[in-house]
């Protein structure tokens, strides 16, 4: 058999449910700013300033001690202790045994699906949604239902006997991330009540990711003080119960690259979790788990202060935001990002592309978060309140031009 006579090889490829899944359109954004002079980025969910001291402090001296070498799969205990009574001080009596340390919150997402989310399984998602927690449980073979919040007067709200209708029997797992990204949703107390009791009723489990719980804006009594966190699932649920949680130390702490996460979930699933941060990453670096021990034990002031400067920026920008002819924006409860209408939005992608070119803005389109976020536009209005007043005279300028809408 000559050459000629033997097969074309087909091109390689992923598996279909790789490519089936979204390119993260935040990203697609960013990427038309590179070679853009001057851009002002909003499209990130990160602060514009470093991490505390403190905690980088911290990581250089467990560097500097030689803490570089493999630790156990769940964590070391020190930071694991620390976990468990930051996460009983704030929602109830938590154990050891109930937290285990990640490689960042969405590595945490992705260990829990697995735990729980198989090939035809059935997930029930409330959206418009960071979009990682709905194409996870995609990458697993599961099958993704998503329940759209709704948009109005007093922002973004939740039509819970819709969700409830939305969990079936058959449903392997609902997903829930609240305070929200996009929109700075929080779910109220008594609605995480009846869902929980739904989900006992049927099985079903509840992935709850709470990495903006601290970044929540409601006052706690008379003095205007932020309460300290935003209603959790773990405050209403055993710790034993088809519940997880994920949380993060990027968004409190300020740790975005450091990729340090948390999961607090039954004891009878940690010997099988261990087994899947073997597989996925083996453990989370000795050194950064030292910053987190930092974070967490030295951190609470911080962290107190940090939510008085977001609640400051965001008030701030939804005035100045307001002033702008045809927005509409709502002040958010939580999370660190203004979810709103303008004109061009419903085309969002292609507006925010045309900011970023014409007026070096960087916003996220809302269509990023699902076909329930097109129509909005994201900004995390986590900097200082001059960035913030020049991206809004920017975005005057870009509706004030010829032409514009």
């Amino acid at each position: 058999m000559s050459d000629l006579d033997l097969p074309v090889p087909s091109i390689p490829t992923a598996r279909d449910a790789v490519r089936a899944l979204r390119s993260s359109q935040i990203r697609e954004v960013a990427n038309a700013g590179f070679g853009v002079e001057d851009v002002l980025p909003f499209w990130f969910g990160e602060s514009d300033r470093v991490t505390p001291a403190f905690i980088r402090d911290a990581a250089s001296t467990a560097l500097a001690a030689g803490a570089t070498f493999y630790t156990h799969n769940l964590g070391i205990a020190p930071l694991r202790a620390a976990l468990a009574g930051y996460v009983g001080g704030l929602h109830g009596a938590t154990s050891l045994d109930h937290v285990a340390v990640t490689s960042a919150g969405v590595n945490a997402l992705m260990l829990a699906a697995q735990l729980v989310v198989g090939a035809g399984d059935r997930v029930v998602a409330v959206t418009p949604l960071w979009p990682n927690l709905v194409e996870i449980p995609k990458i697993l073979g599961a099958h993704v239902e998503t329940i759209a919040l709704g948009y109005g007067e007093r922002g973004w709200q939740l039509d819970v006997e819709q969700l409830l209708a939305a969990l079936t029997p058959d449903t392997r797992m609902l997903m829930i991330n609240s305070p929200n990204n996009p929109t700075g949703w929080v779910m109220s107390r008594d609605d995480q009540r009846t869902v929980l009791d739904h989900c006992r009723r049927h099985g079903i489990w509840i992935v709850a990711d709470e990495v903006y719980e601290r970044l929540y804006y409601a006052d706690a009594d008379t003095t205007g003080a932020p309460a300290r966190t935003a209603p959790s699932f773990l405050d209403l649920a055993g710790r034993d119960e088809r519940v997880i949680c994920v949380n993060s130390f990027s968004k409190a702490w300020l740790m975005t690259g450091w990729r340090l996460g948390w999961i607090v979930a039954p004891t009878a699933l940690m010997e099988d979790l261990a087994k899947l941060v073997e597989y996925n990453t083996s453990c989370a670096p000795s050194f950064v788990q030292q910053a987190g021990i930092a974070a967490v034990q030295q951190g609470e002031r911080f962290t107190q202060e940090l939510v008085l400067d977001l609640k400051a920026s965001r008030d701030h920008l939804v005035r100045a935001l307001s002033t702008v002819p045809g927005v509409d924006v709502k002040a958010p409860p939580g999370a660190m990002y203004l979810f709103f209408a303008m004109p061009g939005a419903s085309h969002s992608l292609e507006l925010c592309k045309a900011l970023v070119r014409e007026v070096g803005l960087g916003v996220a389109p809302g269509s990023a978060f699902g076909p329930q976020g097109e129509g909005f536009v994201r900004w995390c209005y986590a900097c200082d309140t001059a960035r913030l007043d020049a991206g809004v005279e920017r975005l005057k300028r870009f509706l004030g031009r010829p032409g514009a809408a």
